[in-house]
């Protein structure tokens, strides 16, 4: 989280466990929290043009949401820096975790399945049935948004992928002088960017922590 609101959000998710659904804790490190923080963060810009707080950036947002899932590996009582899993502590909890993991994989599969291999929906279908937790009512709901939005399933993974990257890039330059709450306040406090532009602006943000 930010440096405002890693509590915040903590403190929900903390709120939640034992409720029902193995999922529950999956959902809400990326959806009670964290997303709707981009957009908040986004429309108080202040000093940009308007179209810099009203516009988003697929890559960016629901990155940043992936992004956000995993953090709860890193808190709670036992994180993974110890050998732990955070938050994903029950095995109905972790195993909510894998589930939604091994979906956005198989999403990556379909959609650039029907968009570039020529896939039927059919196919699409019955791969997500074969490789996921999710009902047939769900995949086939997926599946017809996959087809009407080409690419938007890869860009959640896409922007995922970059922040961890970014991550990874600014601890190797700065070791244990990483605040990792900084880092996040380097991402969110840009506005919904495309990922070249958060790219550069976070390489700026890493030589100015190194002074």
């Amino acid at each position: 989280m930010s440096n405002a609101s890693m509590k915040s959000c903590k403190l929900a998710v903390v709120g939640a466990t034992g409720a029902v659904g193995s999922a529950i804790l999956e959902i809400l490190a990326e959806r009670a929290f964290p997303a709707s923080e981009v957009v908040a963060l986004a429309s108080e810009l202040e000093g940009q043009h308007e179209f810099r707080t009203l516009s988003s950036y697929t890559a960016y947002v629901e990155g940043w949401a992936l992004y956000s899932e995993q953090l709860g590996l890193e808190m709670g009582a036992s994180p993974s820096s110890a050998g732990g899993r955070g938050l994903y502590a029950q095995p109905m909890d972790e195993f909510g975790r894998l589930s939604f993991e091994m979906w956005r994989a198989c999403r990556l599969v379909v959609d650039t399945g029907m968009h570039a291999m020529d896939w039927e929906r059919q196919r699409a279908i019955d791969f997500m049935l074969a490789n996921t937790a999710l009902a047939q009512v769900d995949v086939e709901r997926e599946i017809d948004r996959y087809i009407s939005m080409p690419g938007q399933a890869c860009a959640y993974t896409i922007g995922q992928l970059k922040i961890l990257e970014l991550r990874a890039r600014a601890e190797k330059a700065l070791g244990d002088r990483l605040d990792v709450r900084r880092f996040h306040d380097a991402i969110l406090l840009t506005g919904a960017v495309p990922l070249p532009v958060l790219e550069a602006h976070v390489d700026r943000w890493i030589a100015g922590e190194r002074g």
